[in-house]
């Protein structure tokens, strides 16, 4: 089932993306690609910018015009066809191969992410020992060179959120609950803990803990989540709708509708209110990594 008006539009403006970089890699301006194609150049543009639905056909065309390989142009074939009429839930290892990592593209295009974490620390903000320990926890038969693979990109990942042009504003909530459990181990948690203090000092990084004294808030009904926003064209209007993300154990969901955004807005208001300040955030850290070094 292909994207329509009521479905939701992250599958169609991922593989956009994907689409318009292939382009580029090819060397082929959009008017070559669309005479090689024999489209015209708005087709081009509604593909590239998300803003029509497509057939698996039609993306297996571009792949070949581009010279995409077979394991990426079956990923972007299985993309075209993933939507449902509410949300978009992407199962891993469904129709898109496991490998085909689709949040990234959107992560990469935001203009601002704020995110809510109850259990773990955010992978934007994982230290490598910390990271080595939740991918093996995730993957129990993973070899070695695989897991050296996957930690690397993710610590490289976290470069958006330093990078010296336009690094991303990040508003991110922990709760208690991710600082005392321990993960890796003592040694692996006080260097974790100390390297969050030390981005929360960062201009772009706002960063504060949801304390059990807190009780009941909305974060403890929502679970972990995510919201992407997008930069704005001249006339101040969002390029991209903001996007609210979940992470699962067997995929993720992604939804893009107006009043859903509304309400993770309005739970991560509340969550954020319920936090201890920035100030009294790192006290925290502070303290809960000294309680690792002493055991």
């Amino acid at each position: 089932m292909v994207a329509g008006a009521t479905g939701s539009t992250v599958p169609r403006r991922q593989l956009g993306r994907h689409l318009r970089d292939l382009r580029n890699q090819a060397r082929l301006t959009v008017r070559a690609a669309a005479k090689k194609l024999e489209w015209s150049e708005a087709k081009m543009w509604r593909i590239e910018t998300g803003q029509t639905p497509m057939r698996s056909l039609d993306v297996q065309a571009m792949c070949t015009v581009y010279g995409a390989s077979e394991e990426l142009t079956e990923a972007l074939m299985g993309l075209a066809k993933e939507t449902k009429a509410r949300g978009w839930w992407h199962a891993y290892g469904d129709v898109i191969p496991e490998g085909f990592d689709v949040y990234v593209g959107l992560e990469e295009a935001a203009a601002s992410l704020s995110w809510y974490e109850s259990e773990v620390v955010p992978g934007l903000l994982q230290t490598e020992g910390y990271a080595r320990a939740i991918i093996r926890a995730h993957i129990r038969d993973i070899g070695e060179e695989e897991l050296d693979g996957r930690v690397r990109l993710r610590v490289e990942r976290q470069t958006i959120l330093t990078r010296v042009t336009d690094p991303l504003p990040l508003r991110v909530a922990l709760s208690e609950t991710v600082l005392r459990r321990p993960i890796g181990g003592p040694e692996v948690m006080v260097e974790q803990l100390a390297h969050l203090v030390y981005v929360s000092e960062l201009a772009n990084i706002s960063l504060r803990v949801v304390p059990f004294a807190a009780g009941e808030h909305a974060g403890v009904i929502s679970g972990p989540f995510e919201i992407l926003r997008f930069p704005v064209n001249g006339d101040g209007i969002d390029t991209e709708p903001p996007t609210v993300y979940a992470d699962g154990y067997t995929g993720g969901l992604y939804l893009d509708k107006p009043r859903e955004v509304e309400q993770y807005d309005a739970a991560f208001q509340e969550i954020w209110e319920a936090s201890l300040d920035e100030q009294a955030s790192r006290r925290l850290l502070a303290e809960v990594a000294r309680s690792y070094e002493q055991g």
